[in-house]
């Protein structure tokens, strides 16, 4: 019986009973030391039923080592590996050191995923995760990525960890409290109700409503005075042991593993014995099963940690270490030598970096991390010292760990002498700070690189200045543009280096940026074509991608970014997807395939998420927040000030539409690109208030940009403005013929047909409005429809429905992509895998997709797959 916990097994219940109707899901529950976590989780495997349960638990003498957790939960059903898409059980095979390592680690979570769901067939699953704050990182992130993907697959997951350890950002949480004193009490007497009422009452008030504590500190009463101290209470527990008993036990808490041989044969070095064991185990504080040993909870191990000496604690890991004898335990040996170590020890240093190799292999970056900044620590040599610690900066940055990464590369002092490891550092700082949104400190790191790589590299240079370029058009900073234009005016390249396009296409930004006129440049349209050859599936090769976006046709650069999807996905680079996806939408969204577009953001957004890439999180975003405020969803455009203000904009308020543009425009803008972008809505907004004016200098930065830029969109916008700040009809008819983004195009013929209604000219009027109607259906805007039809009703023209709408409108971005890919013949497994779902939910949004379409089977679709010209996107 559990006191107190009637609410959170209902919930753990409830959830069991989902999962064996096939939903499936996540939980976390969270609370202090001895709260009843642990008992939770055995209550939830005792209720399961015919449930298949898996259970692993962190470990925190394992959390350097990548994937451990995860292979003691996994372990016992690894035989069901070759069921799974090649790919992932590949990447699982890699992570357990059974086979090559995956090339991007998340690929370990969808093998996590497809393979729950695979056991979850007969009947459902439960995976119970105890003291997940103790998880390694790998294993974490692993479990992450598939929980949060748990959908229709009959799996249940459930983690049991202590604040505020295991970040589970996007699961459900519980966090467990003190009992209720009444419960507090039942649990008492119920455990130890010989207890005199005084020392009852010291009892209750010591414990605090623990249920550890009510059970535990009783124990102690005859043996020394209530300290209200569990960890204190165990202590003296294991103190009371003999002293070959109490070694054991220290060998047993500093190994972690539990494996019973590696304990005595660990503890016959120090004196202890097999007969040592029934002591131990009639202490009550481990329990013993087969050849396992397992402390009755966390607590104790860390009690008896606590009480050993360093002495002791020095002899013990030397102990263990010697007795890993097995090459697999290769890694574990080397930590417990490592933590043995009182001096630099070369040889020891080297066999760390070896384990520091294997675990940045096998995609743990954090693991990979601690053990070169550990081998650092034991070398000898300045040199090799200083190469480790840029590794593990390295390893850090590459897991997501950018604080730690900055650190270290910031306090790896000596490293900076050398030339080459110096550039490298200063990559990881300016990486590193990237991912934590610190963009100038970026800047400044990417132009100490250039000035240092300008003579003796500079094609590596001229790289950075690419990096450095994008961060000009993310961060606004005219002074970090002109100091990003002084270098690449300084930069000596020669005329047939094959990185001079990626060069000339920065100096081109440069000019972009300041709004100059480029001087004794080529022609943008040609350095764009020579620039477009360099675009590889590499981050690089991506972010000219992005850049080449600007200065080409939207459709030549979704063709680059659909290809780069497509790649990624077949090269299972997963860690590229973000980005090449957020191009993807992009491209998508001017194009006017607004639903394509939604979901490839929001794919975009779920892996940045689950890969540590927040700025690409962010990016895709804005996306959907734009995407919801043309189609006036005030809650998607929360956090973005450029989407709440064009919502605004189209639904009329254009006095708080225009304050924000000007701040966008005129204060330091986080995003050049956003800056230029809004102008053509500053200019109508600020028309709209009645005060043409202001839109006088913005008008004229646009014109100028324009320019340089020279594409035929930027043309048409242009037009535009000058039309609302000096109306004349030629200024309309040039921007419409252009033709350009549907979405702009028809806010371009919105406005035409009111300057025609208001010069009354009602008939003229109505043939941009019902085509300004049309698209805006077509698109949802529904803000920018109700305009369209107020100004035709308005010109006489009575207006009805379309009934022309996308035939998939009612399906959601998932089931869209999913639809759209089931259409082209491909079968669940593949979809799941294209997608990084389960084989059982691609199913299931089948399922609920069909009815919607009007639909039976699999056949009835090919019917519905020219339903948008991105039919083919990934």
């Amino acid at each position: 019986m559990l006191w107190g916990r009637d609410g959170e097994q209902a919930a753990l219940s409830q959830l069991l009973s989902d999962a064996r109707e096939g939903a499936g899901g996540a939980l976390v529950l969270r609370g202090d030391p001895g709260i009843g976590k642990t008992s939770l989780l055995d209550h939830a495997a005792s209720v399961a039923g015919p449930m298949r349960v898996l259970r692993g638990a962190g470990v925190e003498a394992e959390a350097e080592l990548p994937y451990a957790g995860l292979h003691l939960l996994l372990q016992p059903v690894l035989g069901h590996l070759p069921y799974l898409p090649p790919p992932q059980a590949d990447a699982l095979r890699g992570a357990f050191g059974l086979g090559p390592a995956a090339a991007d680690r998340f690929l370990v979570g969808l093998g996590v995923l497809s393979l729950l769901s695979e056991l979850a067939a007969d009947g459902g699953l439960l995976c119970l995760v105890d003291d997940a704050h103790w998880l390694d990182h790998a294993s974490a992130d692993a479990l992450l990525v598939a929980a949060r993907r748990l959908d229709a697959d009959g799996v249940i997951l459930l983690f049991a960890a202590r604040e505020p350890g295991f970040p589970a950002p996007g699961l459900p949480e519980v966090r467990l409290g003190a009992l209720l004193p009444a419960d507090a009490a039942g649990l008492l007497d119920a455990t130890a109700g010989h207890l005199p009422s005084e020392l009852r009452h010291r009892v209750l008030a010591e414990a605090g409503g623990n249920p550890l504590a009510l059970v535990e500190l009783p124990k102690s009463l005859g043996l020394h005075p209530l300290t209200g101290r569990l960890q204190e209470a165990f202590q003296h527990r294991a103190g009371a042991l003999p002293a070959a008993a109490r070694t054991l036990l220290t060998v047993a808490a500093l190994d972690g593993t539990g494996q019973l041989d590696v304990v005595l044969a660990a503890g016959r070095e120090l004196g202890g014995t097999a007969a040592d064991l029934a002591a131990i185990r009639e202490s009550g504080l481990v329990t013993i099963e087969g050849r396992r040993l397992g402390f009755r909870h966390p607590l104790v191990r860390a009690a008896v940690q606590g009480a050993a000496g360093d002495e002791v604690r020095l002899a013990v890991h030397a102990a263990l270490a010697g007795a890993l004898t097995d090459p697999r335990d290769a890694d574990r040996r080397a930590w417990h030598q490592a933590a043995a170590a009182t001096a630099p020890d070369q040889k020891l240093a080297d066999e760390l970096e070896g384990t520091a190799k294997r675990a940045a292999e096998r995609g743990g970056g954090a693991a990979a991390s601690a053990a070169y900044q550990r081998a650092a620590e034991l070398s000898a040599d300045a040199h090799d010292r200083a190469r480790r610690l840029t590794l593990a900066a390295e390893a850090a940055e590459y897991g997501g760990r950018f604080d730690h990464a900055r650190a270290i590369a910031e306090h790896a002092t000596g490293a900076y002498a050398d030339p080459e490891l110096a550039a490298r550092l200063i990559r990881v700082r300016a990486c590193a700070d990237y991912g934590m949104g610190l963009l100038p400190s970026a800047h400044a790191q990417l132009s100490i690189g250039i000035d240092r790589l300008a003579d003796d590299d500079p094609q590596a240079a001229a790289w950075l200045l690419l990096d450095a370029s994008s961060l000009v058009w993310l961060d606004g900073d005219r002074d970090m543009a002109a100091r990003t234009d002084r270098q690449l005016a300084g930069l000596r390249l020669p005329d047939d280096d094959p990185v001079t396009p990626v060069y000339l296409l920065c100096r081109w930004f440069a000019a972009l940026a300041l709004r100059r006129p480029p001087e004794g440049l080529p022609p943008l349209p040609e350095v764009v074509a020579a620039a477009r050859e360099l675009a590889e599936l590499d981050r690089r090769g991506l972010l000219l991608v992005g850049a080449l976006g600007l200065a080409q046709p939207d459709r030549q650069t979704h063709d680059l970014a659909t290809r780069a999807t497509a790649q990624a996905r077949e090269e299972s680079r997963v860690g590229l997807l973000p980005q090449s996806l957020t191009y993807l939408a992009g491209t998508q969204l001017a194009l006017g395939w607004h639903a394509d577009a939604r979901a490839h953001a929001g794919e975009a957004v779920r892996i940045a998420r689950d890969t540590a890439q927040p700025q690409w999180a962010t990016q895709a975003g804005a996306l959907l927040a734009y995407l919801g405020a043309i189609e006036g969803d005030e809650s998607a455009c929360a956090g973005f000030g450029e989407a709440r203000a064009l919502l605004d904009l189209g639904l009329g308020r254009a006095e708080a539409a225009l304050l924000v543009f000007e701040d966008l425009l005129y204060g330091r803008a986080r995003n050049q690109i956003s800056a230029m972008r809004v102008v053509p809505d500053l200019v109508e907004a600020a028309v709209r208030c009645g005060r043409p004016t202001r839109a006088v200098e913005p008008l004229a930065r646009f014109a100028e940009w324009t320019a340089i830029l020279d594409q035929p969109w930027a043309h048409a916008l242009a037009a535009r403005c000058r039309a609302l700040v000096e109306p004349a009809e030629e200024h309309f008819t040039t921007a419409l013929k252009l033709r350009t983004r549907p979405f702009e195009q028809a806010r371009t013929q919105l406005l035409y047909g009111e300057w025609l209604r208001r010069a009354r000219r009602r008939v003229d009027a109505r043939p941009p409005l019902t085509s300004a109607l049309q698209t805006f259906e077509r698109l949802g805007a529904h803000p920018w429809s109700a305009r369209a039809r107020a100004e035709l009703d308005a010109a006489g023209w009575t207006t009805s429905r379309s009934g022309a709408r996308d035939p998939l409108a009612a399906l959601t971005p998932q089931e869209r992509q999913i639809v759209q890919l089931a259409a082209q013949g491909l079968a669940n497994r593949d979809i799941a895998a294209r997608l990084f779902l389960s084989p059982r939910t691609v199913g299931q949004h089948l399922y609920k997709a069909f009815p919607k379409l009007g639909v039976s089977s699999r056949t009835e679709l090919a019917a519905l797959s020219e339903f948008s010209p991105a039919r083919d996107a990934p």
